[in-house]
């Protein structure tokens, strides 16, 4: 079973269980997102596709993380005219585990598998915090000085 799911301006297949790097989403680390935007929906049996969307059907997943992609160098360059331009980019990204796909209404996930998956979410996200944490204490950051940065 999969979906074809559309967040950022791009389009994702997610199974349950996996982990998806998407931009980023107003969302913090250990909270669930419905994604509605879902284009199609596949199981063992049948295959919804969407015009666009495939009606009352979402994927649920949990933030584990975010982090941030690789810098790209963006060069400008004008022969014969003097003109040369650097500039760098780091794109942030939000890295989500799918814990159920929905269609109709309904779970196509079994509840113990979505069970699990949750779980391991959760525990990945509690991860993250404490690393978060433990470098914030590393560099003498109090709680309310991080929270207003």
């Amino acid at each position: 079973m999969y979906a074809v799911i559309e967040t950022g301006g791009k389009q994702y297949r997610v199974t349950p269980g996996q982990t998806v790097e998407v931009e980023l989403l107003p969302a913090e680390p250990g909270s669930e997102v419905a994604l509605e935007r879902v284009l199609l929906v596949s199981t063992d049996d049948k295959t919804l596709v969407g015009s666009p969307t495939v009606a009352n059907a979402r994927v649920m997943t949990t933030v584990v993380r975010e982090g941030r992609g690789e810098k790209i160098i963006v060069f400008k360059y004008k022969s014969k005219k003097r003109y040369r331009r650097t500039q760098g980019h780091r794109q942030d990204y939000m890295y989500l585990l799918v814990t159920d796909i929905q269609a109709d209404g309904k779970s196509l996930v079994s509840e113990e598998d979505r069970q699990r998956y949750e779980a391991s979410a959760n525990r990945q996200a509690k991860r993250y915090e404490a690393r978060l944490l433990s470098a914030y204490e590393a560099l003498g950051v109090t709680e309310e000085s991080a929270s207003e940065a």
